[in-house]
């Protein structure tokens, strides 16, 4: 979705819907691009980004993937490479409940990438997790296809079927 240049998204998002879910918390950007909005496609896991990796690989196709990690900073979620494939595949943000890595790489990845900090220890890949699954984001239900908006204010959803543009 294009993101109007005289807009403050997430603000004037949520006063034009009253059921804007507002992530609690701050979350930092990482990537180039200063703000996303797009459809959800949503994973939870535990500590483990190999759903991530596979997932970005695949074609985005204008989505924002996001990442519920439970809000865990012992490791990263999102790196340099699985950053520049998200973008070559077509997403147009990352958002994580939890951390990334790569700081200096993210910064010339031009999609957003949001995350609660950076943490440099990589994630152990165990194969578990889940996607398209309704997740809890940081308290928070999030389904598939709910439209995610974030920026430097902050992080919202709401649910497709009540989103009426930007």
């Amino acid at each position: 979705m294009e993101i109007p240049a005289d807009k403050t998204l997430t603000a004037d998002l949520c006063d034009s819907h009253d059921e804007a879910r507002v992530v609690p918390g701050s979350f930092t950007n990482f990537g180039a691009a200063r703000a996303c909005l797009g459809p959800a496609e949503v994973i939870t896991t535990d500590n483990d980004n190999s759903l991530v990796s596979s997932t970005v690989r695949e074609p985005g196709n204008g989505r924002i993937l996001v990442v519920d990690n439970g809000g865990s900073t012992s490791c990263a979620m999102v790196g340099g490479d699985l950053a520049r494939a998200a973008h070559e595949n077509g997403w147009l943000g990352i958002i994580v409940d939890g951390a990334i890595r790569d700081v200096v790489e993210l910064e010339l990845v031009p999609i957003g990438i949001f995350a609660r900090t950076s943490c440099p220890r990589k994630s152990i890949k165990r194969g578990i997790g889940s996607l398209g699954e309704p997740i809890d984001f940081a308290g928070i239900m999030v389904s598939r296809d709910d439209i995610v908006a974030a920026d430097a204010d902050g992080v919202i959803f709401i649910a497709a079927a009540a989103f009426k543009g930007a």
